[in-house]
């Protein structure tokens, strides 16, 4: 899930540019109060008791400089310090942060990084194949003894996803992103308002209703997107599409394999996934699904989403753009905007059973800590930290006399302002301009908290991305935990194997979509299967069950 960018997110409610929150008013400046809250890492003695808190090491008391790498070639880090919150954090907790710039491929600096053995402090990033090739060469620090003495991540981290994190050696050394213990996530289907209604509101449910609807958009609206389906080569709109023709779907292009009982087979031969390519190429072939989606950037599809120059939208996170642009097209016309529908599936299936996105309790990535590091509890008590009800309320929801003011009875809950419900387009800019920092988010603190506020307003007032999220996408993603981590490493004969078979993927992935016939699409398909399968494919999904069993063994104690 991710393209991520799953711009950071989903998600997880947060993730998101999405009902998020933050502020300062007046001089609030670096000078501001911060929340008194628990996760005051090292300055929480009544709480730890008084010889562990001793030991605790203790932010603020001395500076704490570390550099951070981000291992995606889309992910640029913004200045640290340069924005109120972070400069509130440099000031305050003395801890300064410097990027280690990617320079657009990732891969090739991460290796460079790696062979000189000049590592940044932190490296985050997707789980898997990169951490256990550094923890193997020795170059990561295990987290174990400090998630034992810092409070908040085994607060707020479910005990058998943290095991899930464990590496081969039965050691920690991951910091999950945005980890939940309950569903979350925003995958889903976001339809113009004005457009639909204009339309006569048809029903919008099955595929058939998708394929019939975006054929009016197209006759009626020349100059509108019937169907945008964001960055189409990472997956985006296009796994929706799948999701719809398939129950209990779980999302399984990124291994290219599908469950087939106890055992994974190639994704070519899923029937529900052949019989969504066909669809794709038929929409795309009739000029109903964008032209460029397998080209365009991010800043297209928010120009276009921010315009109102779409009809229909599905990607794995498209509240981001869906709240942003609903905000700014509501305040020219009250009738205009954004709303998103149950997910679209097949006549025949069970609409409950339809996924358009998954979730896991680890989250999206996470954040490892290197041997480079010179004081790597330092690193771990300021993670711990900024993942606590103190540091995710400053991500969130910024510093206190803003869009809050005070905490509630329970300490660790911000009482809101009325500038929470009337400023949504500054809180959305807000959340947006933090989301690149947010590298350990906790999914479950911020959706509680989200959740309590917003259920006491009228409809009309709720945030736009909560209201959904609540209405539709927490109850319409499938819960993926048990096929997380199955790729092997790069370096070991399956991880070769895999890498060439992700090749045959992403160019089948392509071509498919610009099919010319029904049957062009299958033939691509079915050319994809037979290289992948004389790559040795089978011994990768030998490889993904193997895996598959391990982390059921996990979950099921």
């Amino acid at each position: 899930m991710k393209n991520r960018r799953k711009l950071f997110v989903s998600v997880m409610s947060v993730l998101m540019v999405l009902s998020l929150l933050v502020g300062c008013s007046g001089n609030s400046g670096t000078n501001a109060e911060p929340p008194k809250q628990e996760s005051n890492a090292g300055q929480t003695e009544e709480k730890q008791g008084g010889e562990q808190a001793s030991q605790l090491y203790e932010l603020g008391k001395e500076p704490l400089d570390f550099t951070l790498f981000g291992n995606y070639e889309w992910y640029t880090m913004p200045p640290w310090g340069k924005d109120e919150t972070t400069a509130w954090i440099k000031e305050n907790k003395k801890v300064t942060i410097k990027e280690i710039p990617n320079g657009g491929n990732n891969v090739q600096k991460l290796n460079t990084m790696i062979a000189s053995g000049e590592l940044p402090d932190v490296i985050w990033g997707e789980r898997g194949a990169d951490v256990e090739r550094l923890r193997e060469a020795g170059m990561l620090v295990a987290l174990d003894d400090y998630v034992d003495k810092y409070p908040n991540l085994k607060k707020w981290l479910d005990s058998k996803a943290l095991n899930m994190l464990r590496s081969p050696d039965g050691k920690l050394y991951q910091f999950p992103n945005w980890y939940t213990n309950r569903p979350n996530g925003n995958a889903g289907w976001v339809v113009n308002k004005k457009i639909y209604t204009e339309l006569g509101s048809p029903k919008l449910e099955t595929t058939d209703d998708l394929y019939t609807y975006l054929k009016m958009v197209k006759e009626k609206y020349p100059d509108v997107i019937p169907f945008e389906t964001d960055l189409a080569k990472d997956g985006h709109g296009i796994d929706q599409l799948y999701s719809a023709f398939k129950e209990n779907n779980l999302s399984f292009t990124r291994y290219f394999a599908v469950p087939d009982g106890d055992k994974m087979k190639s994704i070519y031969k899923d029937e529900a996934f052949r019989e969504s390519v066909v669809f794709a190429a038929k929409l795309f072939r009739e000029k109903l699904i964008t032209q460029d989606a397998m080209t365009q950037t991010q800043d297209q599809v928010k120009e276009k989403m921010m315009n109102g120059r779409v009809a229909v939208y599905a990607s794995s996170n498209p509240t981001v753009n869906g709240m942003q642009a609903h905000s700014e097209l509501t305040k020219k016309d009250p009738d205009a905007g954004y709303f998103m529908v149950w997910p679209i599936y097949k006549e025949g299936l069970d609409k409950n059973k339809i996924y358009p996105g998954t979730y896991n309790k680890l989250g999206w990535n996470a954040a490892v800590i290197t041997t480079s590091a010179k004081n790597p509890e330092a690193i771990f008590a300021f993670l711990d930290w900024y993942t606590g009800s103190e540091g995710m309320t400053l991500q969130m929801w910024g510093l206190e006399g803003e869009y809050w003011k005070g905490l509630e009875a329970d300490g660790v809950t911000p009482k809101f302002t009325e500038k929470y419900t009337t400023d949504k387009e500054g809180l959305a800019k807000y959340q947006s301009k933090m989301d690149p920092l947010m590298w350990v988010g906790n999914t479950v603190y911020v959706d509680d908290i989200k959740g309590k506020f917003e259920a006491t307003l009228p409809d009309n007032e709720r945030n736009w991305s909560t209201y959904w999220q609540y209405e539709i996408t927490w109850k319409t993603q499938g819960d993926s935990t048990e096929f997380i981590n199955l790729n092997p490493l790069p370096e070991t004969e399956e991880g070769i194997v895999h890498q060439r078979v992700k090749d045959t993927w992403l160019k089948a992935r392509a071509q498919a979509l610009y099919a010319k016939s029904d049957q062009e699409a299958l033939d691509i398909l079915d050319k994809a299967h037979e290289d992948s399968m004389a790559a040795g494919f089978q011994q990768v999904l030998d490889f993904y069950a193997t895996r598959w069993h391990e982390n059921l063994k996990i979950i099921n104690g």
